[in-house]
């Protein structure tokens, strides 16, 4: 008869042998950027690519009532219920046209029933314009932040001028993506070039935006995000290890299999992975950052 003690260990050299319980579970990565019906994604793929991914926790973005975010995504509705039905991976934001009489009214009824932010914004008025500045107010009042997708001559024109935003709200956090966002990391970027593969001079808009307000923070979603990190590594170290906890892992791929060259997503966790200085760096990238600055358990 094998005593229990023997037994045990036994079945647990099998299982390290096969690479089971060897390894230490991955820590919790938080993805803040995803879509529903992206591309006419489906729900189960994309809950499908999320687990393969690794992800834990993901906040569903909607579009508002007109353009779909350029990418069909869905809206408001769609969002919120898939994020009932797994309420313990997803959350979900708020969004509409902030130049729409009836953005207020709209924004404010997903506020109530649970979203935690407000975006993306992604619609062709300026940045500082009265438009956005109404969404801050909204922001403000429901204490959650605003994720805001900066594209030259197509959407929140006027990068340069988004301090005087921060600088009338510096309670509402808000949250930069896109490519003329992640361009502007290096100061000598040209406006036009949305994925800039020269290396990079420390002191662009972004930059100094990241390390001048304390309430502005960057998603490295989506292929902008994923070129910032790889354009120029000894840089990207260096900006890493300067705005860590500015910082917030997203994916906004949309992609179904959730790995390999297809998924922007994969590639940035292993991009964030390689390039940060620390684990603790890392780690604040992928979920703690997030959880301090918007309520995600």
């Amino acid at each position: 008869m094998i005593s229990r003690r023997a037994f045990v260990a036994a079945t647990c050299s099998v299982f390290i042998s096969d690479g089971f319980s060897a390894q230490q579970p991955a820590e919790p990565i938080i993805d803040l950027h995803q879509h529903t019906n992206y591309l006419g994604r489906s729900d189960e793929a994309l809950v499908g690519h999320q687990r393969t991914m690794g992800i834990e926790k993901s906040v569903l973005l909607p579009a508002g009532s007109k353009y779909g975010l350029a990418a069909d995504c869905g809206g408001n509705d769609t969002v919120m219920n898939l994020a009932r039905k797994y309420p313990k991976q997803f959350y979900f934001f708020a969004n509409e046209l902030p130049d729409l009489p009836e953005a207020r009214p709209v924004i404010e009824k997903y506020l109530k029933a649970g979203a935690i932010g407000i975006g993306e914004q992604k619609f062709p008025v300026d940045c500082d314009s009265p438009h956005i500045l109404k969404i801050a107010e909204i922001a403000r009042e429901y204490d959650v932040p605003v994720l805001m997708h900066f594209e030259h001559k197509m959407y929140n024109f006027g990068l340069e001028r988004f301090h005087k935003v921060l600088e009338k709200f510096p309670t509402v956090r808000f949250i930069g993506h896109a490519q003329t966002w992640w361009g502007n990391i290096d100061w000598n970027h040209d406006q036009t070039v949305m994925y800039p593969k020269t290396k990079v001079t420390p002191g662009g808009i972004t930059d100094r935006l990241l390390s001048d307000y304390p309430n502005m923070f960057g998603d490295l979603s989506a292929g902008s995000g994923l070129n910032s990190l790889l354009r120029d590594e000894d840089r990207t170290r260096e900006f890493l290890q300067r705005h860590q906890d500015k910082l917030l892992f997203g994916s906004d791929c949309t992609d179904h299999e959730g790995s390999g060259e297809k998924c922007i997503g994969a590639k940035g966790i292993v991009a964030i992975r390689r390039l940060a200085p620390s684990g603790a760096v890392a780690s604040k990238i992928f979920h703690q950052n997030i959880r301090r600055i918007m309520r995600v358990g």
